[in-house]
């Protein structure tokens, strides 16, 4: 009788996948779900939540993904590199990240891959990488757009004031795009940058800064949505400077239709996790991205039809 108990007790064992003591832990079954590592920049800004319900949309589309969601608590590019160690570490099925310095990240992203580990990068881009497609904006171009939507605004002159972060790419493209556009303007001069760090309180204080330094400023540009992450951070902006500036999440448009911003760029939010993560799972499934660079297109977004866009957006919120 003894000898059949245990007999029975091994047999369930092996069914199970158990080693029994300490060996070689179990392979994961087929039916497991893949894990797939989704990192914004930062938890703190507003703007990546939008990309976090996208990914769990499509993991649930999906069935078998399960969405691990992790960043630092603020824009830091050492800590996002631990936290993407720690994620190659615990091999997870898959990871797509939005770098808040693509260099830095550059050889922790080779290491992820050379572990086979698929990498994606959504937003801001690590493009000397091995990462396996990029999924945004074309943000140069949409630099473009803000310069000529300032110029426009402007009559072609003036000055302007631009608001960026400095170390991440996408940042930095649009930077190069806005001025493109403005250097076909010689009527308009670009007084100062300002880096802000990532951070939307900073940003509130610099344009309250540089309004008072600036009183005759024609418009601010901001390539980065922080000021338009608060009600408050345009208060001190008077009605004779324009302001350009990206993003379109809740309460750009409402500042939008009170006066305080002329021209906001909108990008796909839901779709920097939904898509990361159907990359994702075609890679997993031997299907890689038909293109490494995937450009999701901007949304230009002025009092002519911000009405239409806020009932677009309404939509898109729906579960």
């Amino acid at each position: 009788m003894k000898r059949m108990v245990c007999v029975i007790v091994a047999a369930a064992a092996v069914a199970c996948g158990g080693s029994g003591g300490g060996g070689q832990p179990a392979i994961r079954g087929s039916h497991a779900k893949l894990r797939f590592a989704v990192m914004p920049k930062s938890l703190d800004l507003p703007v990546f939540n939008y990309a976090r319900v996208g990914a769990e949309r499509e993991a649930a589309a999906l069935g078998n993904v399960e969405v691990i969601w992790r960043a630092p608590e603020n824009a830091d590019q050492l800590r996002q590199k631990e936290i993407l160690e720690s994620f190659i570490t615990q091999k997870v099925d898959g990871i797509a990240i939005s770098c808040t310095n693509g260099d830095f990240l550059t050889e922790t992203i080779n290491r992820a891959v050379d572990a086979g580990i698929p990498v994606v990068t959504w937003d801001a881009d690590a493009p000397k990488s091995k990462r396996a497609a990029f999924y945004g904006v074309d943000d140069v171009a949409a630099g473009r757009i803000m310069g000529e939507q300032a110029a426009t605004l402007l009559g072609g002159r003036g000055t302007v004031a631009i608001v960026t972060s400095i170390g991440a790419v996408n940042l930095q493209r649009r930077l190069d795009g806005v001025k493109e556009a403005i250097a076909k303007h010689p009527g308009i001069k670009v007084v100062e940058e300002y880096d802000i760090k990532e951070d939307p309180v900073r940003c509130a204080e610099v344009i309250a800064s540089g309004t008072n330094r600036y009183p005759d400023l024609g418009a601010w540009i901001s390539v980065g949505g922080w000021p338009v992450f608060t009600r408050n951070a345009l208060a001190s902006v008077p009605a004779t400077t324009k302001v350009i500036s990206f993003d379109t999440i809740p309460p750009a448009p409402d500042l939008l239709k009170a006066g305080k911003v002329q021209v906001l760029l909108g990008q796909k939010y839901f779709g920097w996790g939904s898509e990361s993560v159907r990359l994702l799972a075609g890679i997993k499934a031997g299907k890689p991205p038909a293109s490494p660079i995937i450009d999701s297109g901007v949304d230009v977004v002025t009092a002519a039809n911000v009405d239409d866009y806020i009932v677009r957006w309404k939509a898109m919120e729906k579960p």
